[in-house]
């Protein structure tokens, strides 16, 4: 990632270059005057650029004008700012404009831009049935490099969700023909936790209760219209600051903290209602072979990433379609959501072969290793059950030799 910076202030471009690189490794070009930024500009290729509002050459914010107009996005650093300047840097397009106050001020800008190297990788859905307010808050969204998408009701904007995966946040207004805003969000919180999407409410409805109603219903937050940018770009940076909290719980108490698959826990709290649903369910408990050897020949660190290796091989064979998870040392387990014992015993034995066929490379280390599994299929019993045959069948699995894969009776 490389930054411009156009500062004359030597005291500030140490000072922020020094917070820059530290923070989020990257190169950063320093520009005292317009024309040497003129010159970098056409050289390089920049993420984003901090510039002062008034330099020596350019005292009436020329290097403002110069950034936006090659596309870079453009973080404006000023010692004063009147309302008639702050109102025409926003309608020129600037990302954010910080104030030259003290150090907080300049870690803000460090922040501002590892939000929007955040942001080139986040979906936004908005869904509103004007399109005058849809391009309004999709080109304040692009300023700070979200991926935008467009729905004009509440029926298109369930369609869209459907279709594309990876959406993060969902704006959505109050008034929309069918299914209007409050419907929207129930719908969507049948399907989307807190910890995989967050959701702000707009209207431009005078109805005091609409958001606490909205708060209620499941959004994050909720902005009156007219909204300034300022308020605008805070709320959605807040809100997706708190689903990166939020999701970050969420994996400490549910992933396995090694290899990134799901914990035990999480695993039976998801799989019981599953087994209980009929229509074909299988586990297969799976156990590396002779693992402890790799532990006391090579040390830990190897068997860490012989662990996190074999999760990895484990998610790209199931991860897509089944639920799998880490119970604890060497010990994996895989939920068949739709299989029955037979052709659960054919998957795990087709993974089992292809796990032997491929050695483990770890630099010059090569490890070939073996898996045994056993098969369980639901009977009418409790997860607790399965896993307890699962184990029967795992263990006649390591008594025939290993690497193999046993059905239980």
């Amino acid at each position: 990632m490389r930054i411009l910076l156009v500062e004359d202030s030597n005291i500030v471009v140490r000072l922020l270059k020094h917070m820059l690189t530290q923070l989020l490794d990257c190169t950063v070009d320093v520009a005292p005057n317009l024309a040497v930024a003129k010159q970098l500009l056409g050289q390089n290729s920049y993420f984003a650029a901090v510039t002062d509002l008034n330099l020596p050459d350019a005292p009436h914010g020329e290097s403002v004008e110069l950034v936006l107009g090659s596309r870079t996005p453009c973080i404006v650093l000023t010692g004063s700012l009147d309302a008639k300047q702050r109102k025409r840097l926003l309608q020129l397009g600037i990302v954010d404009y910080v104030y030259k106050e003290n150090r907080f001020s300049y870690e803000y800008v460090v922040k501002l831009i590892s939000t929007l190297n955040r942001n080139r990788h986040t979906k936004v859905l908005v869904a509103d049935d004007s399109r005058v307010s849809r391009n309004f808050v999709r080109n304040l969204l692009e300023l700070h490099l979200f991926e935008v998408l467009e729905a004009e009701d509440g029926a298109k904007a369930l369609e869209v969700l459907e279709r594309e995966s990876g959406i993060r946040l969902l704006i959505a207004d109050y008034n929309m023909p069918g299914i209007d805003g409050f419907e929207l969000i129930l719908k969507v919180r049948e399907k989307f936790a807190r910890e995989e999407m967050v959701i702000i409410g707009l209207s431009n409805d005078t109805d005091e209760t609409l958001s606490a109603r909205f708060i209620k219903n499941g959004a994050n937050d909720f902005l009156q219209k007219p909204f300034v940018h300022e308020e605008f770009h805070c709320r959605v940076s807040n809100t997706l600051e708190s689903l990166e909290m939020i999701r970050k719980l969420w994996e400490q108490a549910n992933l396995d903290y090694l290899t990134g698959v799901y914990n035990r826990r999480y695993f039976f709290d998801k799989v019981s209602p599953q087994a209980q649903q009929g229509g074909g369910f299988s586990i297969a408990l799976m156990d590396i072979d002779f693992f402890k050897k790799v532990n006391d020949t090579h040390g830990h660190d190897i068997g860490d990433e012989v662990l996190k290796e074999f999760a990895r091989r484990m998610k790209a064979a199931f991860g897509q379609h089944f639920t799998l998870a880490r119970f604890g040392g060497e010990e994996f387990v895989v939920a068949l959501k739709g299989l029955d014992s037979e052709r659960a015993m054919t998957l795990m034995d087709g993974f089992r072969s292809k796990l032997a066929q491929v050695p483990f490379q770890f630099g010059e280390l090569t490890l070939s290793l073996t898996v045994s599994i056993g098969v369980a299929e639901f009977a009418g019993d409790s997860l607790d059950n399965m896993m307890k045959r699962a184990d029967l069948a795992l263990y006649e699995a390591k008594t025939q030799g290993r690497n193999q894969t046993c059905i239980a009776s």
